[in-house]
């Protein structure tokens, strides 16, 4: 069922509409095979392609045109609703020269806002583009394995950046959107707010309306609220004011509370937006990081690759607009020898029943000094442990020693050292 899902969403309208030599769909086939599910969701989508969600017709194009012109609408009737309600609106009380100030900074933030609302929409988000020789000379039919074989990340057997669709090896972290038809780099989702995908090009744009609006819905609300409680024919409950406040100020009771209703979305989403910049991830490898085996680490446990630190990423995506996909450089660390080196340290090596420090040689390696003479029971000093005495018998721990050596102190150590 799940590759059937695929193929359909990723196919044609031709594709679900095709005979064999027998004539019959793809639909009927799975009905003649018992699948009744796989013939009940072909058939679906074949009605879906035939109304015309999909297709180029008036309301094909009506849903991909999505929900900005109704966002468009919203912002600007706020805007007005504010000006004429709340700055322009006919109070006892004057409005002071702060006041007036942060009034109408509400406003230059709202329409900062539909600036930036302007170019997430209109921009392009990080489309992948095919070769132009290719796209001009490949057929529809043409195998999608016949061009590409010695890609280097299909080699590495990253079979999952094959596009079946564009037909292209596309970039790590980007997706094929099945609303746009196309591959964006670093593909966070598709906003049906903004009609636009939101990747690598067009992600600032998006998190700064984001930022600016949430702003604009702040102050703007607080002012609303701040001018009708300094109405001095308000009663002092605040039931009497709440009624008192509906009764005589009806538009900005209203706008109050259409900008509350949004701004909890609002703030929510920019939030979860703010949180992903700092760690350099996206929506879309949030939802599916159990898919991608990039974000798996040691054990199949969750590991951002591109997370550098809340700095460095919230720099780079404020400076440069984007983050660039770069693997941080993890230290490899042996623990054998780590665990081995902890071992040795950790005291001295009882030979003879006297104890005999370790020192560590300038080959990076810990040793014990044992006189070759065995009834010499006197402690070995540091300055022996060298590679030009010839008195010592330097063996590095955990390499050789007590493994059949011919050293009276071997099995000494042997009881000793955790090896």
């Amino acid at each position: 069922m799940e590759s059937c899902t695929v193929l359909v969403q990723v196919g044609k309208k031709e594709d679900l509409m095709v005979q064999d030599n027998t004539g019959l769909t793809p639909a009927q086939l799975a009905a003649d095979k018992s699948h009744r599910q796989v013939a009940f969701y072909l058939g679906n989508a074949r009605k879906v392609h035939e109304r015309g969600c999909g297709g180029n017709n008036y309301f094909g194009k009506l849903s991909k045109l999505g929900l900005a012109p109704v966002l468009w609408c919203i912002i600007i009737g706020l805007i007005v609703a504010y000006i004429h309600s709340v700055i322009a609106g006919q109070y006892n009380s004057n409005m002071t020269l702060l006041f007036g100030f942060f009034s109408w900074l509400g406003v230059f933030l709202a329409i900062a806002g539909l600036v930036m609302f302007y170019r997430c929409s209109r921009k392009d988000p990080g489309y992948i583009n095919k070769n132009i020789r290719d796209s001009q000379t490949q057929r529809d039919d043409e195998p999608l394995l016949k061009r590409g074989l010695d890609n280097p990340e299909l080699l590495a057997g990253n079979w999952s950046q094959l596009c079946i669709t564009c037909k292209i090896v596309r970039p790590i972290r980007s997706k094929h959107c099945s609303t746009c038809d196309r591959c964006v780099e670093q593909f966070d989702h598709h906003c049906p707010w903004v009609s636009n995908c939101i990747g690598k090009k067009n992600k600032w744009e998006f998190f700064m309306f984001l930022i600016l609006e949430v702003s604009a819905m702040i102050i703007t609300a607080a002012t609303a609220v701040i001018r009708v409680a300094g109405d001095p024919g308000s009663p002092a409950s605040f039931g009497g004011w709440l009624n008192y406040s509906a009764m005589n100020h009806p538009w900005v009771v209203s706008f109050v509370i259409m900008d509350l209703f949004l701004f909890f979305g609002v703030i929510t989403l920019t939030v979860v937006q703010a949180s992903q910049i700092s760690g350099n991830i996206t929506t879309n490898e949030m939802a599916n990081a159990m898919r991608y085996s990039y974000l798996r680490g040691p054990g199949g446990r969750f590991r951002n690759p591109f997370d550098h630190g809340v700095r460095k990423n919230c720099s780079d995506f404020f400076l440069k607009g984007y983050n660039e996909d770069i693997e941080k450089v993890e230290q490899t660390s042996h623990p054998d020898e780590e665990m081995a080196i902890i071992h040795m340290t950790r005291g001295a090596v009882s030979q003879n029943g006297e104890s005999v420090p370790l020192h560590a040689n300038g080959a990076d390696h810990v040793c014990a000094d044992s006189q070759a003479n065995s009834k010499s029971h006197r402690q070995v000093s540091s300055s022996k442990c060298c590679d030009h005495t010839k008195k010592t018998d330097k063996t590095p721990l955990g390499l050789g020693l007590g493994l059949g050596r011919n050293n009276p102190s071997s099995r000494y150590a042997r009881n000793l050292l955790p090896l």
